[in-house]
């Protein structure tokens, strides 16, 4: 039976996910703030302390917290490095603090206060001795000044100035304490590196980089590209599988079930007889030269995301060596992939209920170590969903127990709930609904389900206007401004986004019929790519990347929020800085056909503008700098010319003679 004299209750403990059970997310360098109701029987004073560790720590900081009425409470820490943390709190019923505030509400009634003043001086006393007996003599000599002073004969004010002063934490920590009541749960933030959760990635296939579409592109091709990439704002360079591409059941172009000669099959399909997912294929160059091109990433600011792939080919050396990974159907053929109707026939999943499953998880976690030793730390996993759960939240924590600052990206475009389990085990990101989400309703209340409920504690999204695997309809048919209004949409509500290279550079819109799939696709076969060519969005992505990069309101994908427009087809809405420096504001029109126009509703009293006020907006795509005044202004978009504007607000300060002065 637990001890009955502890009567501070504490429930309501935010954040937490499922209770405890998955930690919540964040960013090193921030803080975790941490809020709570805790309260007790009568009218007794609470004292409660938030209590921190890292994962690798024995003891417990603290930090006091404060109540912000309505029996509610918050104390924040500050997360100072990447991996683990553990969190609880305590809490007491402080009998010196409600002493101290009886005394002070009797003498402020003009009551006589002479016994209150006596009992703080005795109990002051009291804990003296009890601090004495547990050796903690320094903490003893504090408490008998302290009863001292107030015992001696000063005047009744002085007293009762005295008596509010007093070693009352002290007393609490030696007297209270012992039935103190500690939250049931020591809770978690996993706290990682700052690209998790701000980042700009760029996916290419560097087999597409040779210069007339035949040559097979290398590891030198791509690393002679880096420093263009980097120039345009890039900090991720997303590469397909590198491995060796399996020839049995080859797809051809446009994933035609026979190859014909010359095609190099899909990347994914990996395994063949010069290696498996430890591997390189021959074509792209050798070790060394993959090792420099993750080196010179790295010195223009850009690291390599490798694809994991959970997968073979039939080709695959694990077929043979380990034929007890994989599922054999009654003929004595190995199971191929498959989502009825569509057939997978070059790539054979790993049979995760096999007996050998151990052996098989080992493996797999060798090859995450085998690429993290060669300076791989960022991981886009293909199809995470279609493996266990268990797997992933395994795998994961045994990476980031070495290795904290591992980064991997789900490509899960699945279930939601599915999604959320996965970030929930340990995913840093994840690709999203964003790809199909068009109208002004639909992104709102997505970005609603991402930012303003819990889902925002451990789901981190990515957001992709286009993929290999996906055309959507909007991009097919919407011509050079709809690649414009994703590219702002997706860059300017999450922190974290991509895109297809060259492909959405050149604003390729050709699909198989009736279907979201690349006419000619990529994926199966070699192309090449002017990227220079008329019309490219070269230019402008790299003046969305700099606007991300130097407005601190685009690093949080969390800080977004929408304003009223009387046009359905324009999207508006703001971010602001957590310092509340940097306050940002994008209007999008979503029609990539007409001009659309209507007035906006700017929230000046959440922005700082005074009433009556004017404010300056300074359009960051364009540079064109304008005086607003009022909440309400007509703005019209024109898509063929921008569909877009991103402005920096700059509230007035004061006006002097004939200058006005801005932030």
């Amino acid at each position: 039976m637990s001890d009955g004299r502890k009567r501070v209750v504490i429930e309501g403990v935010f954040p937490q996910v499922d209770c405890g059970l998955y930690p919540v997310k964040r960013i090193y360098g921030e803080e975790l703030t941490v809020r709570a109701d805790i309260f007790c029987d009568g009218h007794d004073e609470v004292s409660a302390y938030l209590l921190y560790r890292g994962d690798k720590e024995e003891h417990w900081r603290e930090e006091p917290m404060k109540h912000l009425g309505n029996d509610r409470w918050e104390g924040s820490f500050p997360l100072r490095s990447t991996g683990v943390w553990h969190y609880t709190i305590i809490a007491w019923v402080d009998h010196f603090k409600s002493w101290q505030k009886d005394l002070l509400k009797k003498y402020e009634d003009g009551q006589d206060v002479t016994v209150e003043l006596d009992l703080l001086a005795a109990q002051l006393t009291k804990a003296s001795a009890t601090a004495a007996e547990r050796g903690d003599h320094k903490a003893a000599d504090r408490l008998s000044s302290a009863a001292d002073e107030l015992s001696n004969r000063h005047s009744l004010e002085q007293r009762v100035a005295l008596g509010l002063i007093s070693e009352g934490h002290l007393y609490g920590t030696i007297m209270d304490r012992p039935l103190a009541t500690r939250y049931h749960h020591e809770l978690a933030v996993v706290v990682e590196r700052e690209k998790a959760g701000f980042s700009a990635w760029y996916e290419l296939f560097p087999r597409s980089l040779g210069t007339d579409g035949k040559r097979h592109g290398t590891f030198r091709d791509c690393e002679e590209l880096l420093p263009e990439l980097a120039g345009m704002g890039f900090d991720v360079l997303y590469v397909p599988p590198l491995h060796p591409i399996g020839l049995t059941n080859r797809k051809g172009k446009n994933n035609t079930p026979q190859a014909g000669p010359g095609d190099p099959g899909s990347p994914w399909a990996i395994g063949a007889i010069t290696g498996g997912h430890a591997e390189l294929h021959p074509e792209l160059g050798t070790m060394e030269d993959f090792e420099s091109l993750v080196k010179k990433g790295a010195e223009h600011g850009m690291e390599i995301a490798l694809d994991l792939a959970f997968q073979c080919s039939p080709d695959h050396p694990y077929v043979k060596e380990h034929p007890e990974w994989f599922f054999w159907r009654p003929d004595g053929t190995v199971q191929f992939a498959e989502n009825p109707p569509k057939k997978y026939q070059d790539i054979i999943p790993f049979h995760f209920e096999t007996p050998a499953w151990q052996e098989l998880w080992q493996e797999l976690k060798r090859l995450v170590t085998f690429w993290i030793e060669k300076g791989i730390r960022i991981f886009r996993v293909d199809n995470p969903h279609t493996k266990p759960f268990s797997f992933w939240e395994w795998l994961i924590a045994e990476i980031r127990r070495d290795w904290p600052d591992v980064i991997f990206l789900a490509e899960a475009f699945t279930r939601p709930k599915v999604m959320y389990r996965l970030a929930k085990i340990g995913f840093s990101q994840s690709y999203t609904y964003f790809t199909w989400r068009t109208t002004r309703d639909e992104l709102t209340a997505y970005m609603g389900e991402l930012t303003r409920s819990e889902v925002r504690e451990f789901f981190r999204p990515n957001f992709w206007p286009n993929t290999p695997d996906i055309l959507p309809m909007h991009l097919q048919y919407g011509g050079r401004p709809a690649f414009i209004i994703r590219l702002v949409l997706a860059a300017t509500l999450s922190s974290s986004y991509g895109i297809y290279g060259p492909v959405f550079e050149l604003g390729v819109s050709e699909a198989l019929p009736g279907k979201e799939e690349y006419l000619d696709a990529e994926k199966y076969e070699i192309r090449s790519w002017d990227r220079d060519s008329p019309g490219n969005l070269k230019e402008l992505i790299t003046t969305i990347n700099r606007i991300r990069r130097e407005n601190r309101a685009f690093h949080s994908t969390y800080n977004v929020t929408f304003y009223e427009t009387d046009n359905d087809n324009l999207i508006f809405y703001g971010k602001v800085s957590q310092d509340g420096g940097n306050i940002i504001l994008v209007v999008v029109n979503l029609d990539p056909t007409r001009v659309q126009g209507g007035r906006l509703h700017v929230p000046l009293e959440q922005l700082g503008v005074a009433p009556g006020h004017p404010y300056l907006v300074h359009d960051l795509i364009s540079d064109e700098k304008s005086i607003w005044q009022g909440a309400w202004n007509f703005i019209e978009l024109d898509p063929r010319r921008m569909p877009a504007r991103i402005f920096q607000v700059r509230p007035r300060l004061r006006q002097e003679a004939d200058f006005d002065y801005y932030m």
